[in-house]
């Protein structure tokens, strides 16, 4: 088990849900954390109030589709901290909407941020951790990264990217020192289906999570600190939803049915 204290952390979309919770617990554990997001202002006032419970956590604005500003990042998490162990990958977002009216911009933009954005910040990074011969890189993959998922397509394919990638650098670095885990969380209380809601036309959001179902960030967080001190391939935090995925994959033609069902009483 690799010891984190003291280690440096890069998270994207820290300013709130999973990434925010992930970049407390990372912090309350004794890593030097990197919080980077689009809102700075947000981002620089979770900063502070880390650094004022003793942790160590900087505020680096950033737009994951943008190469240039994740080159920087990393740039500046090593200037103030030395070196960097860990990338979160953890910035991205959904839209609801049928396959048929979803546009080449509109699919193009949601793998700019959840698929190439988590790339993004990840090459720059991984120059660093193979000069160290040490780190680990995390995707915020998500449950539907197994199953292609109606009025989701999008959404569900860029995470089924970013897991397919994840599986690939895991095998292919396994003798480098470098971990390489995929994290699939289910519905959590974030502002995720709120986002969905505003950038979808039309918006049913037709598989939410029923509320009752629903996890804290603070959920996926706990398992992603437990994932850096003892590393793993996936990341899963309900066993029920992962083996029923895994019904899913083995059976098609059920899975089809189960979610026309779904969306029909939506």
């Amino acid at each position: 088990m690799p010891p984190i204290q003291g280690k440096v952390i890069v998270i994207t979309g820290a300013s709130s849900g999973i990434g925010l919770a992930t970049a407390r617990l990372c912090a309350g554990a004794g890593m030097s954390v990197v919080m980077a997001a689009r809102r700075v202002e947000a981002l620089e006032a979770h900063a502070a109030e880390i650094r004022a419970s003793g942790g160590k956590a900087l505020a680096v604005g950033c737009d994951v589709s943008r190469q240039a500003d994740c080159e920087r990042l990393i740039s500046t998490a090593m200037g103030e901290f030395g070196s960097v162990y860990a990338v979160f990958a953890n910035a991205g977002y959904g839209v609801e909407g049928p396959v048929i009216e979803s546009t080449d911009f509109d699919i193009r933009q949601i793998f700019e941020t959840n698929f190439y954005g988590s790339l993004n910040v990840i090459r720059p990074a991984l120059a660093e951790m193979m000069r160290a011969k040490a780190g680990h890189i995390l995707f915020c993959s998500s449950c539907l990264s197994k199953i292609g998922t109606p009025y989701f397509a999008s959404y569900s394919a860029s995470k089924a990217a970013q897991d397919h990638y994840a599986r690939a650098m895991r095998i292919e670095l396994a003798a480098s020192g470098i971990s390489v885990s995929s994290v699939h969380p289910i519905g959590t209380r974030t502002e995720f289906f709120d986002t969905a809601s505003t950038l979808s036309k039309n918006s049913r959001l037709a598989l939410r999570t029923p509320e009752r179902l629903m996890q804290r960030p603070e959920v996926v967080g706990k398992a992603v600190v437990k994932c850096l001190r003892r590393p793993k391939g996936e990341v899963w935090t309900s066993l029920s939803t992962r083996v029923a995925l895994g019904a899913a994959v083995v059976f098609p033609g059920l899975a089809d049915r189960v979610l026309r069902r779904l969306i029909s009483r939506a």
